[in-house]
């Protein structure tokens, strides 16, 4: 399977505090990996450093087999990397195609172009194409957001993000404070961005759940990685050991 997004021991300090100390990580084109671990154990600070938001200290970063900067954010999405975290940053007042093309707005053909005139139409038959062909419930391109589910809201901003990333997308906890069905359709809608070749990667506290998604899993303890498996020879309690130290290895790799 291909890399697509390596990382080689990465550092980053924040001050006294080492938040990654030589952290290694890696992604596998059209797969879902799972990235957990104990909290403080430097997930958050990985992928900030992986989408651009923070730089890191020492190590280095390659991007399908080449290596890369990542200056900001801005650069990691001309680069094909799109993160969604945790506030979705969607918004609510703005309807569904509206959100999709939040700074990618489409203009009128001619001279209404030219002034600057939203082609609201394309945008709503583009972003319904979307909705549609990842096989999610939202439907109603009118609606503003804050009406809209925990659940379809989850999917605008995931199905926005794959819009326009090619190579990577990040989810940070996208089935958090969702009921059981929406976590449900998340999920397939999780396994169906894979299956289009993007790399997905996946933070999330819910073991059940990435046993569920992941075919991979990348464990980080201390700022380091500490093991590799694949997500169907694992479980939940090797898991759990491994994120807390109690299983007595240091990098094992099943992948």
């Amino acid at each position: 399977m291909t890399v697509v997004l390596a990382a080689e021991g990465i550092v980053k300090r924040y001050g006294h505090v080492t938040a990654l100390n030589g952290a290694s990580f890696e992604a596998h084109e059209g797969e879902v990996t799972a990235l957990i671990g104990d909290n403080g154990a430097g997930k958050s600070t990985l992928v900030k450093v992986l989408s651009g938001v923070v730089p890191p200290d020492g190590g280095e970063i390659h991007l399908a087999g080449a290596r890369t900067d990542l200056d900001s954010p801005q650069h990691a999405k001309r680069l094909g990397i799109e993160t969604v975290f945790q506030d979705l940053a969607l918004a609510p007042d703005l309807g569904p195609a509206e959100n999709m093309f939040v700074g990618r707005e489409l203009f009128k053909p001619g001279w209404r172009g030219r002034l600057r005139i939203l082609d609201k139409a394309e945008m709503r038959r583009q972003a319904l194409d979307a909705f549609v062909s990842m096989g999610t419930d939202v439907k109603d391109m009118h609606a503003a957001v804050a009406a809209l589910s925990g659940g379809q809201k989850q999917s605008v901003a995931i199905c926005r993000s794959v819009m326009w990333a090619n190579k990577v997308l990040f989810l940070d906890e996208p089935t958090a404070a969702l009921g059981v069905r929406q976590t449900r359709n998340v999920l397939g809608l999780v396994r169906r961005v894979a299956e289009r070749g993007v790399s997905v990667i996946l933070i999330s506290h819910n073991m059940t759940e990435v046993l569920e998604v992941a075919d991979r899993i990348e464990v980080l303890r201390l700022g380091q990685r500490v093991a590799q498996y694949r997500g169907k020879d694992t479980s939940v309690e090797e898991l759990v050991g491994a994120m807390t130290g109690a299983l007595d290895f240091h990098e094992e790799t099943r992948s």
